[in-house]
């Protein structure tokens, strides 16, 4: 983990920054002064906005249930990220699944078992803190590896016993705060069989993945032995979706259904095996790398991947780009970079693929322990 570059001394403003206004030169600079008041300096442009926007939401004679709306969401928001921010380096996978399932259901323990072996290598559990998989997931977790974001219903659902004393447990009024919190604050993500509800998450995920809405991450859907529901799912995903074009042919990439334990953990654990993550950099993306490619292995995949470039092939970086080094941003990691098309995310997700595969990546992750999870935590 790198260190941040030392930042210059806070410098206090007397004039409005760029961006946004309240229409009044005036209300403009109160604000500036409320900033330095409070002694707001780092992401002061960001503070900004949001109190202007609070102002012209004041101007604008709103009703009052969108005020309770918009208070509301921001002060979940709040909540999560002060819970959250203190784990951002610790790797987290959500999981997704149904509250109806019981402890006795062979679905509850391969939740259980996956939590339990990624907590061996380090990896946290999020859940929505409820009955059924949630519990199952936090079970296995533990609780030094949980995380539970809980949804208050009219029928009032309570935390499980696994979190609802835990400090790294947020609850929320609305489901799409509750929902931004499960994928942005994790590395991973698995789901089980469920209802309306895990679908909803199943297929937000997905799409936020197939828009680059969210960083790439790996996707697994698990089942049982013998288990049909996500293999009737993937019918329907390629039978009818894929068929008729309404995805792209290579979207089901973003994804792997299984019913093994350690297929899925392997999965999750092995998409950072050499890639680490990536960023915007101008019109450059710039994925960060444990190991470069070789000249050789470069060459290939730039040819394999061309169709994903905008032009050139996949560039070699000698080292992180200056907006990079302003910002402290990871750099002691080898980088590579694409004009991606901005399109075609899941073939993105195959070159992570084959990022990982190369031979001059590290060596695959040890095995994960999985009779020793079972056994740790019986049903």
């Amino acid at each position: 983990m790198t260190t941040a570059l030392p930042q210059p001394p806070a410098q206090h403003h007397n004039h409005p920054t760029h961006g946004r206004t309240t229409g009044s030169a005036e209300l403009d600079l109160r604000l500036e002064a409320l900033l330095d008041e409070v002694g707001a300096n780092a992401n002061r442009d960001q503070l900004r906005e949001m109190l202007v926007s609070v102002v012209r939401l004041a101007q604008g004679n709103p009703d009052r249930l969108d005020l309770k709306i918009a208070n509301a969401a921001l002060s979940e928001m709040r909540d999560g990220f002060e819970v959250f921010a203190p784990y951002r380096t610790i790797r987290k996978i959500t999981m997704f699944g149904s509250a109806r399932t019981l402890p006795s259901d062979p679905l509850y323990a391969q939740a259980r078992d996956l939590a339990s072996c990624l907590a061996q290598r380090g990896w946290s559990t999020v859940t929505g803190a409820g009955p059924g998989i949630m519990a199952a997931g936090l079970e296995g977790a533990g609780p030094e590896h949980s995380f539970g974001i809980n949804i208050r219903l009219p029928f009032e659902q309570e935390p499980n016993e696994f979190i609802s004393s835990d400090p790294k447990l947020v609850s929320m009024k609305y489901f799409f705060t509750r929902k931004l919190l499960l994928v942005k604050e994790s590395h991973g993500y698995a789901a089980l069989p469920g209802g309306f509800g895990t679908l909803d998450e199943a297929f937000e995920l997905l799409t936020l993945l197939q828009t680059g809405k969210a960083q790439p991450s790996p996707v697994v859907l698990l089942e049982v032995p013998g288990g049909s529901y996500w293999q009737a799912w993937q019918g329907f995903v390629v039978g009818e979706v894929a068929a008729r074009n309404l995805i792209g042919a290579d979207d089901p990439a973003l994804y792997l259904i299984t019913d093994d334990v350690m297929e899925a953990a392997s999965e999750i654990v092995g998409f950072y095996r050499n890639y680490h993550s990536l960023r915007w950099v101008g019109d450059r993306l710039v994925l960060r790398l444990l190991s470069a490619p070789t000249a050789t292995e470069l060459a290939a995949l730039s040819e394999e991947y061309s169709a994903i470039c905008l032009h050139g092939g996949i560039e070699p970086l000698a080292g992180p780009l200056p907006a990079e080094v302003r910002e402290g941003d990871h750099l002691d990691l080898a980088r590579i970079a694409v004009h991606f098309d901005r399109l075609s995310y899941a073939r993105l997700r195959r070159l992570i693929n084959a990022l990982n595969a190369l031979p001059s990546a590290p060596p695959p992750p040890a095995g994960l322990p999985l009779p020793s999870c079972q056994q740790a935590r019986p049903s």
